[in-house]
């Protein structure tokens, strides 16, 4: 009974400091009913948002495995949004980067329902009414770099090094590696895929680049390194090495092979739905995505998603 009170006591002190009144919240709460799994993850929800666009039965596959990336790429944004938004003790900071490790883990593993689960003839069938959409315009793996690591390490060096710093935030969107992917530097021309996806969201990549100047992983880690012991030291940059590693070769590298799979076999090169030269793009010795250089010796940044 005591226990009882002391826990009504301590919502009553909670809703009055949130300025609410203790008796109608309890009035209202006696009339809430149960609630049961369906409702609470969204089930029937979740399960209605697959619309193949054919016949094809493997294209509902091809849906829900992007699908579950993106949720994915949602926990990993969570870990993001408490790493770099608000101030957490380094023990509970390198959890959270392990988390992050995990995921990238799970995205890396579940290629194979893409690689070994659809039908080779059907993918390269159904693909073609999917033009000119493309995984690359995935925002949240966008805003994930941009709360990663800093703008000017999304540029490749060929291109940072023409950098000033006259250069506005807005500018330097015009030479981040993604903009290869779509961007003729011949004709100054974006293919489409490029162009919808930069109408859609470049606003919110610059605004959000711009409240990371000083938040990023990057810049945070940097800060944090100076209040710790050496092995408090060596936690962290293993933790940051470990994602870093993880996110930007090891999960890169799997994607390719599913390409590879689909899009180079039985003798032909096929080109992606985005228009982009995949094998080029996705590769990353080719993207070149460091989120913290300044973690790895010289050889191993040449060495960057090398094979073999």
């Amino acid at each position: 009974m005591e226990q009882m009170e002391s826990l009504i006591n301590d919502i009553k002190a909670k809703l009055q400091a949130n300025g609410q009144d203790p008796e109608n919240y309890l009035r209202g709460l006696k009339h809430n009913r149960a609630i049961n799994y369906w409702e609470y993850i969204q089930v029937d929800t979740l399960l209605s948002l697959q619309n193949p666009r054919t016949d094809f039965k493997d294209e509902t596959i091809f849906i829900m495995y992007h699908q579950i990336t993106e949720l994915v790429l949602k926990l990993i944004r969570h870990e993001l949004d408490q790493l770099c938004l608000t101030e957490i003790e380094p023990t509970l900071f390198v959890e959270k980067l392990y988390r992050m490790v995990r995921y990238t883990d799970l995205l890396s593993s579940s290629f194979s329902i893409m690689n070994q689960g659809m039908s080779y003839e059907d993918y390269n069938q159904f693909r073609l009414s999917l033009s000119p959409a493309s995984g690359f315009q995935s925002a949240q793996f966008r805003f994930i770099e941009l709360m990663c690591t800093d703008v000017d390490l999304l540029i490749h060096e060929h291109f940072r090094k023409n950098l000033t710093p006259e250069t506005t935030l807005a500018e330097k969107f015009d030479f981040v590696y993604w903009q290869e992917a779509g961007y003729n530097r011949e004709t100054k021309k974006k293919n489409k895929t490029l162009s919808d996806f930069e109408t859609k969201y470049m606003g919110n990549f610059i605004q959000t680049a711009a409240n990371m100047q000083d938040k990023n992983l990057n810049q945070k880690y940097k800060t944090m390194l100076k209040n710790l012991d050496q092995t408090g030291q060596e936690n962290l940059i293993a933790a940051l090495r470990a994602f870093d590693k993880k996110y930007n070769i090891d999960w890169p590298m799997v994607h390719l092979e599913t390409a590879r799979t689909y899009l180079k076999s039985k003798g032909e090169v096929k080109t992606a739905t985005g228009g982009s030269h995949w094998e080029k793009y996705l590769h990353p010795q080719f993207q070149r995505r460091i989120y913290f250089p300044d973690l790895w010796s010289k050889e191993e940044i040449e060495n960057w998603g090398k094979e073999g």
